[in-house]
């Protein structure tokens, strides 16, 4: 991802924009979940309604977490490139991603073992259950496409040309699939009612490399965290609403449907707080400091509690790529509490 100026974000948010001066209101980190381990790579993190357990990506594993006290529930092992975790409605499956093996792992969420495999693209990142077709949409990031699962049959039904890297997408539970394909800047649209077919490719106003993604159903409108820039979507049309300047490292959005506020996890160490008054008007509220690395995010919808999970680093090491290197056994996942309820 290419890096851009907070001087010229700055310029174009008083210039255009018309969002709302910041107001003083604080997110507080309440506990820390300490998990430990070697692994020095994580991706997402889900809160699994039926069970009200937190589900954590982590190297090889899955870490299964109480969400209020952080216990250690268990683990799932043998997810080697673990990225995603996502659960079928009303019912003991869920779902992983195992990036390095190119499959899906179905587990029960009652035992924590592992009942099917199925083998998808490459590099699968990002999963998640679409209501509308009731199937399990994966993007593989490695194949530049998404495999359609069904989890009846726990067979790929269709797989989808993405036309570049899909990193994450969302559904407005209609019948329209929303993803972020990361290397061409833009978001593509699924019909799934007419067979899973791409029916748009829409820019993003010149913003790069699209990460998180999030929808509100009810005012349609999307939000994707670009390079240091949150941009808002039109889900109906495509059209560019706003632009909105976000911290460095982002990874991540979630959207609290009840409070009408998106929260962006910036690797830099915070997360961004957005309101949305209406479908146009959106209150930029102060950030909240997290730690660095706390780049993704989930929301419990029960609670409005965000997890975002990191490590501690060691800055005068490096790591294989060039980043600081993750100090051993400081693996941890970030519970925040939110204010407005």
């Amino acid at each position: 991802m290419k890096t851009k100026s907070f001087i010229t974000a700055g310029a174009f948010l008083c210039l255009s924009l018309h969002v709302s001066a910041q107001k003083a209101v604080s997110l507080n980190t309440i506990k820390t979940f300490k998990i430990g381990g070697n692994e020095d790579g994580w991706d997402y993190l889900a809160v699994n309604p039926k069970n009200n357990l937190l589900y954590v990506s982590h190297g090889t594993r899955v870490n299964i977490l109480n969400k209020t006290t952080g216990e250690s529930i268990g683990e799932i092992e043998g997810t080697e490139g673990v990225h995603g975790i996502a659960f079928l409605p009303n019912s003991d499956k869920g779902f992983i991603t195992c990036g390095k093996l190119n499959t899906v792992k179905i587990f029960n969420t009652e035992t924590n073992k592992v009942t099917a495999e199925i083998p998808v693209g490459k590099n699968p990142d990002a999963v998640f259950y679409e209501s509308f077709t009731k199937k399990i949409i994966v993007c593989n990031g490695g194949s530049n496409n998404l495999s359609i699962i069904d989890p009846e049959t726990n067979t790929v039904i269709k797989t989808i040309d993405a036309g570049g890297k899909p990193e994450t997408a969302v559904s407005d539970g209609r019948g329209k699939i929303f993803v972020n394909i990361e290397d061409k800047n833009e978001i593509i649209v699924i019909d799934a009612a007419a067979h899973f077919t791409v029916t748009h490719h829409w820019g993003l106003d010149k913003e790069e490399g699209p990460s998180g993604l999030a929808v509100d159903s009810k005012t349609n409108r999307l939000f994707s965290t670009c390079d240091k820039m949150l941009v808002i979507l039109d889900s109906e049309t495509g059209n560019l609403i706003k632009k909105i300047p976000i911290g460095d490292h982002c990874d991540g959005v979630v959207f609290d449907d009840k409070t009408n506020t998106i929260y962006t996890s910036n690797g830099e160490g915070n997360i961004s707080v957005i309101q949305e008054k209406n479908g146009g008007q959106f209150i930029v509220l102060k950030n909240t400091i997290t730690k660095k690395g706390a780049r993704t995010i989930a929301l419990d919808h029960s609670t409005h509690m965000l997890y975002l999970p990191t490590a501690d680093f060691d800055e005068k090491e490096k790591d294989s790529r060039g980043r600081p290197k993750v100090k051993a056994g400081t693996f941890q996942v970030l519970a925040v509490k939110t204010p407005l309820k």
